[in-house]
């Protein structure tokens, strides 16, 4: 019997990574070393403070019944301590400040709570998938605009917002960048705060990246521009800094009505995150504060290593501000036998040299040529992937 899916699956557009991901867990499977610096997935230890008190909340039987879908109200008061400790900003931990079950599942629940058939989006090209997929899971529709952190990406925008009819219900807009690592300074966001009051349409800040920073540069927060509580939420997560991906725990703070709308939906779909978790995650943002500039540093030395391997091999990169990542641009020569697909690049460099990456053209059409690595891995092993690389790129 042939099953119909719904028609939300099929306007998904097809998960390039997945080619990736299941070839790198068979060569896994086959006994395969492969260097994989496609997922940014953290290898560090989470601080083992907050393994402790993970440890002892959970033993605990008032952390193992059910808790509540916005996270409990410790938690979400300590997201505003911090806020307001670190940036400057004030929130109300009873109305403009939740918790996810990571950012990309509160990011794709705030889609479902304020856009549908009909509705759409401004998304960045290139953009991290679950920006794109979350609209179109949403059943909203998607308009691309070429990426940038100047006045002329925003004219961009506000061409869209001015010229297409329906107007646009929301922006959504990732600095520091994943996948490109481009950060913006403060008037970026104040910029951005105009725009949205004068054409009345919504912002999404993921600022997922906004702790991983290098040389001295401080991401600034869409939260800090005077009035982005009027027009949007901005969503971060404990995985990056912390080293926590696996834990699951995120959130988004910011205006009460859109956090009211993803409130409501996350009540019909989950039952909050595991409490203990929870409590870990409290004595992480009081105690962890220097874990998130350590790790920092053990990134900017990785990016360093990462950029000097690239450009020994020809590949046109910036070293990062930013970000867990850097992004490369591959020679048109490297990439003539592949057809200049990437996504065929990084499959052949799986075979032939037992390295993941990740392919731009993943992340939409202008990150075709292009390359992201994730520094998740030490030093060493970052050497030996670029030694094993140029072997297969250069033939010797």
């Amino acid at each position: 019997m042939k099953i119909d899916v719904a028609h939300r699956i099929e306007r998904l557009p097809p998960y390039m990574l997945g080619r990736l991901n299941q070839i790198t867990y068979e060569q896994r499977v086959a006994g395969v070393d492969v260097i994989d610096l496609n997922m940014g997935n953290p290898n560090d230890p989470t601080p083992q403070v907050i393994v402790d008190k993970l440890a002892e909340a959970a033993a605990d039987p008032r952390n193992q019944r059910y808790s509540r879908s916005p996270g409990v109200f410790n938690l979400r008061r300590e997201v505003a301590r911090k806020y307001d400790r670190r940036l400057g900003v004030q929130l109300d931990p009873d109305h403009e400040v939740i918790a996810t079950i990571g950012s990309k599942e509160g990011f794709a629940h705030m889609c479902l709570a304020i856009l549908g058939p009909g509705d759409t989006a401004v998304v960045c090209n290139p953009a991290f998938q679950i920006h794109t997929y979350g609209v179109a899971l949403a059943g909203a529709n998607v308009i691309k605009v070429p990426l940038g952190n100047d006045d002329a990406f925003l004219a961009r925008i506000e061409n869209v917002l001015t010229h297409l009819y329906p107007k646009p219900k929301v922006i959504i807009l990732n600095f520091p960048n994943n996948p490109t690592t481009m950060c913006v300074e403060q008037p970026f966001w104040d910029h951005v705060v105009t725009m949205a009051r004068k054409h009345g349409v919504m912002v999404i800040s993921d600022f997922a990246y906004g702790e991983t920073c290098f040389d001295g540069y401080r991401a600034p927060s869409f939260m800090e521009a005077e009035g982005a509580k009027e027009v949007g939420v901005e969503f971060s997560t404990m995985s990056k800094a912390y080293n926590m991906a696996g834990w699951r725990i995120g959130f988004c703070v910011g205006n009460p009505d859109m956090i009211k709308a993803l409130a409501t939906i996350k009540g019909y779909y989950d039952y909050g995150i595991f409490q203990a978790i929870q409590i870990a995650a409290i004595i992480a943002m009081r105690h962890c504060d220097e874990q998130i500039d350590t790790q920092a540093l053990v990134y900017q030395g990785r990016r360093d290593v990462v950029v000097d391997c690239a450009q020994r091999l020809e590949w046109e990169v910036e070293a990062p501000r930013a970000t867990m990542f850097t992004w490369a641009r591959i020679p048109d020569e490297q990439l003539e036998p592949y057809g200049g697909s990437t996504i065929e690049f990084c499959v052949d460099m799986l075979g032939k040299a037992e390295v993941a990456l990740c392919p731009g053209g993943a992340f939409g059409d202008l990150g075709e040529g292009y390359v992201r690595v994730a520094m998740v891995e030490n030093e060493q092993r970052i050497r030996q992937a670029f030694r094993q690389l140029g072997r297969a790129v250069k033939g010797d």
